[in-house]
């Protein structure tokens, strides 16, 4: 009992306004809202491009104008293009050194925890607030194993500018998608990572992601490429204060993962209750490799996120872990695709999802299986717990198996929290909210453990701060 009420007085020091804490708005420079050639080129101009990337901003813009909106998922008829600043640069140069950046840019991030997590157990840290990255370091000695790990700006015209033009959006082409083809308009900032063949990089490497400016957009694009035999940890965070007014976030990552390669990507994602989160994330797995994908949404009015893996390569493997919490005014559809296109292959997707106040969390999965994957296997398992009688949670699989030699099989659980078990509790002293808080937790704890600790610290610490007030 004592150990709980020492574990409840910590939650109740983390406060949603860490994140809500709005900056003046100090921009260098900004486009006008809206989506024009013109803006295009602007961007293309500010960014230093080179010509193969101008040319490929303004096909990216036509791709995006022919394309339709998507006609099913969650609405987002509240996005207008029209009022969104599709790029805002801070007033400060990206730094290698913290004690470099500007005060008022170094105390948001300070108050998230970014420098005092570089300290305690990362390898690099890339923060990027509204349109750049503002600060990027790696340690000397994850850089002496031959580790890049830079801004995507510095990647496109340094050492690596043919290494990022051989594969930038060729996982996930403008064609895509609507919102892939705006982001390749529209992309800034975001991260590039290599790890040559054989490195193993034992402490994980993050990017964080913040955006300021009320009515803007947020587009940066990562790129991993990972070699031959090489290990990688990377850790995404993202988070925005709330305004009155739409945010968008479309971003992309890719992520090439070689042979016998092993790639881990985490993420919590704790955006504003303003902002449409309208993501792309693509791993192309080569032979004898994994990619793991380990997910936390949690922010957000909007979310239409599924990481999606193509298992390129004989006995290549998937997995993917997720947990999704919707609340009052949230429409978060999440989930995972995978593609079987190699022997021997196998995929794993395991998500929980939790609704309340009205909020509704829709898992989406997409199983495919070409003609020659045989011996493949895939497993889909999806729970969610419903908190009250006005949420909603849908389980939408889809499944296209080309072959017979294969093993396929979902899973999916819909139910809530017990009412005896909360009674139980409540009998040994804590109370109705305590109670259904531990609850929640426990449910959530498998996804907890498959994080960094302080990112589960921080799940933990949401999941309770969504609970708190949530009895009568």
């Amino acid at each position: 009992m004592r150990a709980f009420e020492s574990e409840k007085t910590d939650v109740a020091e983390v406060d949603r306004s860490i994140y809500d804490i709005r900056d003046g708005s100090n921009a260098a420079f900004a486009v006008s809202s809206g989506l024009t050639s013109e803006i295009v080129e602007k961007i293309s101009e500010e960014k230093h491009d080179p010509e193969w990337m101008r040319i490929f901003r303004l096909k990216a813009l036509e791709t995006y104008n022919k394309m339709p909106v998507q006609n099913w998922g969650p609405s987002i008829a509240g996005l207008d293009m029209n009022n969104i600043v599709t790029y805002v640069r801070p007033n400060t140069e990206m730094r290698g050194k913290w004690s470099d950046v500007p005060e008022d840019i170094k105390n948001t991030f300070e108050r998230l925890g970014i420098p005092k997590a570089e300290r305690a157990s990362l390898a690099g840290v890339g923060a990027q607030y509204d349109s750049e990255v503002v600060y990027h370091n790696v340690k000397a000695e994850v850089a002496a194993q031959g580790v890049v790990y830079t801004d995507m700006e510095s990647a496109l015209t340094g050492p690596y500018a043919e290494m990022v033009r051989k594969h930038f959006m060729r996982l996930v082409p403008p064609t895509d998608h609507k919102f892939a083809a705006l982001h390749g308009a529209v992309w800034s900032g975001g991260s590039f990572v290599y790890v040559p063949a054989g490195v193993h990089v034992e402490i994980p490497l993050q990017s964080y992601f913040r955006l300021n400016a009320p009515g803007a957009g947020q587009f940066e694009h990562t790129l991993i490429i990972v070699d031959k035999g090489a290990y990688l940890h990377f850790i995404e965070g993202c988070s925005a204060p709330k305004y009155n007014v739409a945010n968008l976030h479309a971003g992309c990552v890719e992520i090439y993962v070689g042979e016998n390669a092993r790639v881990r990507y985490s993420t919590i994602e704790n955006w504003s209750k303003n902002m449409y989160n309208l993501n792309t994330k693509r791993a192309r797995v080569e032979k004898g490799g994994t990619i793991e994908w380990v997910s936390g949404s949690f922010g957000s009015h909007t979310s239409c996120l599924y990481p999606m893996s193509i298992l390129a390569g004989e006995g290549a493997r998937m997995e993917f872990t997720g947990i999704t919490f919707a609340g009052a005014g949230q429409d978060l559809d999440t989930g995972a695709k995978v593609v079987h296109a190699a022997p021997n292959t196998s995929s794993h997707i395991t998500t929980k999802s939790i609704a309340r106040d009205g909020g509704i969390s829709n898992f989406r999965s997409s199983v495919t299986v070409l003609p020659n994957a045989k011996n493949s296997k895939s497993a889909v398992s999806c729970e969610s717990l419903m908190l009250d009688d006005r949420s909603r949670s849908d389980t939408i699989p889809e499944m296209d198996i080309r072959c017979d030699a294969v093993d396929v099989g979902h899973e999916a659980k819909i139910g809530r929290i017990s009412e005896e078990a909360v009674f139980y509790l409540m009998s040994r002293g804590l109370s109705e909210e305590d109670a259904r808080a531990l609850i929640v937790g426990g449910f959530a704890e498998p996804i907890a453990k498959e994080l960094p600790v302080e990112y589960a610290v921080e799940m933990n610490n949401l999941i309770h701060l969504e609970m708190k007030g949530s009895i009568g």
